[in-house]
């Protein structure tokens, strides 16, 4: 069985930094892309960036193009999400989570990503 655990989360001034781990685990070799979500109080689940597990292909989500970076350690079985220019708007628990449909590209749609981290707390306040 296939596990995800996030790591990496905390408490950051605005303008800060921040980079999240997600260490993949058990039958990697199903994984066809990872993404990053968050969720925040009382808000839906967004996607926020997702990289192809076998090639260099990354999809970001306006909200955070430019200010937030996904990347892959092969050797590692472990996906990073860096996140720059941190605002307090970025509060939220974050996941990551893996897409085995086959689907060829990135998603953004949540159903389509079936295995979850427990999520990392992201606070970012003065």
């Amino acid at each position: 069985q296939m596990q995800l655990v996030e790591s990496g989360g905390g408490l950051v001034q605005p303008g800060g930094s921040l980079r999240l781990s997600c260490a993949a685990s058990g039958r990697t070799s199903d994984i066809g892309a990872m993404g990053w979500f968050r969720q925040a109080p009382g808000k839906e689940r967004e996607f926020l960036a997702g990289i192809r597990w076998s090639s260099t292909y990354t999809r970001y989500a306006d909200s955070v193009k430019g200010r937030f970076t996904i990347s892959r350690a092969d050797a590692l079985n472990t996906v990073y999400l860096q996140m720059d220019s941190l605002k307090p708007e970025d509060t939220a628990v974050y996941y990551c989570a893996a897409d085995r449909t086959g689907f060829g590209g990135v998603t953004s749609r949540r159903e389509a990503y079936d295995i979850w981290g427990q999520g990392t707390q992201v606070t970012v306040s003065s």
